[in-house]
């Protein structure tokens, strides 16, 4: 799944088309000069042009890592989500959705009584977790914590569509069993990285001694939970690495897997984690599990017992008293490098929103999605499809017989727009409003007992990924879909009020990454079916090739925090959506009566207003931490790069601003990257 940014629940700072009920909210200045730095040429750094005002006025604030244009609709978002979830739990009996809505959030919101409660939630499972003797329980008890729903331990576990039979539902093994972000964490050796191993080790401890163990029983298994999560690290391939579909796409029977990891019988793991009747099995990383396999003989008793341990304590700990959601947070102050912690009723919505996306996500479309956005995004996904496809046909370095295929994918494509068509019941989440951490664990059972039952089942297709208050998008290549939930229908993005310039540059730009996804470096290698299988020419393959590999330089030149620059490699794939998303936005925009018009608004020409609209979506200002974090994690580009990366190549924006040699952004025309 390749979604617009990363793990963010967005919604903008103010209601900008009809709720029901509520009259239309005062017009927007849709680009505010006040908002830009005139003094900067636009042909020297436009992101700056369009945005330098506002960052300069627009600090991060102390419970933030980060703030610009979706981290304020983030927070009109837990808004909207901590009004829903407040009104639920205050009129309890309303309805069945609301009562268990209700419920949960007052679980999560009576920080009295979890204060009272101290760590004795989580007491009892360690207890029992020491008690542990032999390594055949360490491993039976590793699967028997994944059957619970919980994740993290030794490997990665899912069941999902095989992506060479996507109507089959196949079990999957992956890497894991870090806690760091990433492997480099524990593999590099810079003063950061060295300074996050020092917080952790620090950090492990303290949670070991506040859950009744000696100082130097503490320390004595925080170093022993490095040094194995370390081993496990060393094993993992890069997230580069992990990019690619087909070198991550290995399927064994399971007995001949079992013959790789002479420690480890499959056939029994599954069944202890409820999975009986496969016979296959896809693994992302088979080396890694022939080294978990020597760690696991190698590491002894003690450690896997503090190893599990450790497991419960990291998941529960922003749910239990002040002083673990604390301690928590004091350690991820020195990984992003935030304040002051995000106050409870942010943190508790988004919880909520998490748990129960589908039941939240009922209460947030009855009140705040207007069906007009669904038909109006449906005609501009058209617009946007339509002129893909022109697009393809015109590629001159494409093959008649690969554009053939192209078009077939591209009109394959399946648009989900604001909700879903069925919506998850949540049949089985038991949900006591004195217990909270018993209603997560009740959530994460069902969520693992659902994922497990959809083996030998027909894949469900209608499902979806992000809950309707998400302002994000993605698209699936396995489902060969592109999604949009209700969130994403608002300024930036879109507007009823704004002018077509506006939209066209903001969700129509998304619209168009989102298709592109389907045709980028990854997407490419998956068919019109969703199967992943070849449908290039070689010619055909190498010339893309080619010019994906022109891209990767361009933004590895790109410098983040000094020294730090953009992994051109890792970002490839955004990097393209970003690319092809604002070319075939603009050329739809350059059909609609005001693209083909010069009329201005407020000082700027059209073309002017669709370009700057694109570069006010990814204005924000990040702590350095988390821009440092960010470059090792994140497949996107920082937001200044996705501004101005696409536009180097948009001939257009040459045009529009009358940029020149000797400005700092101009390339000349023969170098500029042309692909979709």
């Amino acid at each position: 799944m390749y979604a617009l940014l990363p793990g963010l629940s967005l919604i903008y700072h103010a209601d900008t088309f009809a709720q029901k009920g509520k009259s239309k909210p005062a017009p927007v200045k849709y680009i505010d000069p006040a908002n830009m730095d005139l003094s900067v040429k636009p042909g020297d750094n436009f992101y700056l042009y369009a945005n330098g005002s506002w960052i300069k006025n627009n600090p991060v604030p102390a419970s933030k890592t980060r703030w610009g244009s979706f981290d304020m609709l983030r927070q009109t978002s837990l808004e909207r989500l901590r009004s829903l979830c407040e009104d639920a739990a205050a009129n309890t009996g309303k309805n069945s959705i609301a009562q268990r809505v209700g419920d949960m959030y007052a679980s999560a919101m009576d920080s009295a009584a979890i204060e009272q409660l101290g760590y004795t939630p989580i007491k009892s499972e360690l207890d029992r977790l020491a008690a542990l003797t032999t390594k055949e329980e360490i491993l039976n008890e590793i699967a028997t914590q994944r059957s619970k729903g919980v994740g993290g331990l030794l490997f990665g576990f899912g069941v999902d569509q095989d992506d060479k039979d996507v109507n089959t539902y196949i079990p999957q093994l992956g890497q894991g069993g870090t806690s760091l972000p990433d492997r480099d964490y524990y593999l590099k050796n810079d003063g950061r990285s060295q300074t996050i191993r020092a917080a952790y080790l620090s950090y492990v401890t303290d949670m070991f001694k506040m859950t009744g163990d000696d100082s130097v029983t503490a320390h004595a298994k925080a170093v022993a939970i490095m040094g194995l999560e370390t081993g496990l690290a060393k094993a993992q391939m890069s997230r580069v690495e992990m990019r690619d579909p087909k070198k991550t796409y290995n399927k064994f029977a399971v007995a001949d897997f079992t013959k790789t990891t002479p420690g480890f019988d499959w056939k029994v793991l599954l069944a202890t984690m409820k999975i009986d009747k496969a016979d296959s099995i896809l693994v992302n990383n088979p080396s890694f599990f022939k080294t978990a396999d020597a760690i696991f003989s190698a590491v002894p008793v003690d450690t896997w017992k503090a190893y599990l341990q450790w497991a419960v304590i990291k998941s529960k700990a922003g749910y239990l008293s002040s002083a673990f959601v604390n301690r928590n947070f004091e350690f991820n102050k020195v990984l992003n490098g935030q304040k002051q912690i995000t106050p409870r009723w942010q943190r508790m919505s988004g919880f909520v929103d998490g748990s129960l996306g589908e039941l939240l996500g009922q209460l947030y479309v009855e009140k705040y999605f207007n069906d007009a956005a669904k038909q109006r995004m449906l005609s501009l996904v058209k617009n946007i499809q339509q002129t893909f496809a022109d697009r393809i046909n015109r590629l001159d370095w494409m093959g008649d017989s690969t554009k053939q295929k192209a078009l077939e994918k591209l009109n394959a494509i399946v648009n989900k727009i604001g909700f879903p068509d069925k919506w998850e019941t949540y049949d089985g989440v038991v949900i006591n409003r004195g217990n909270l951490v018993g209603n997560i664990e009740s959530v994460n059972q069902w969520a693992y007992n659902k994922m497990v039952h959809q083996m030998g089942k027909p894949v469900d297709k209608t499902e979806w990924g992000m809950t309707p208050p998400t302002i994000n998008a993605y698209y699936n290549p396995a489902n060969n879909e592109i999604v949009f939930p209700a969130g994403i229908l608002q300024f930036p993005f879109f507007d009823f009020g704004a002018d077509d310039a506006v939209n066209y540059g903001g969700v129509a730009g998304v619209i168009g990454h989102e298709l592109t996804h389907g045709f980028d470096d990854q997407g490419r290698q998956y068919a019109a079916d969703g199967n992943l299988k070849e449908w290039w020419t070689a010619d055909d393959a190498k010339k893309f090739t080619d010019k994906a590999n022109k891209v990767v330089e361009q933004y590895n030149g790109y410098v983040v925090n000094d020294s730090l620059h953009v992994n051109g490699e890792l970002t490839l794939g955004e990097n393209l959506a970003d690319l092809g998303g604002i070319n075939i936005a603009y050329e739809a925009f350059k059909k609609t009566e005001q693209g083909k018009s010069g009329k201005m608004i407020d000082g700027f020409t059209p073309d002017q207003r669709f370009f700057l609209s694109w570069a006010q979506v990814w204005r924000a200002n990040i702590l350095p931490e988390f821009a440092a974090q960010l470059i090792v994690v994140d497949p996107h580009s920082p937001g200044m790069y996705r501004a101005n990366g696409p536009l180097t190549n948009t001939d257009a924006w040459y045009k529009a601003f009358n940029i020149q040699p000797g400005d700092k952004m101009y390339k000349p025309e023969s170098e500029r990257i042309k692909i979709w």
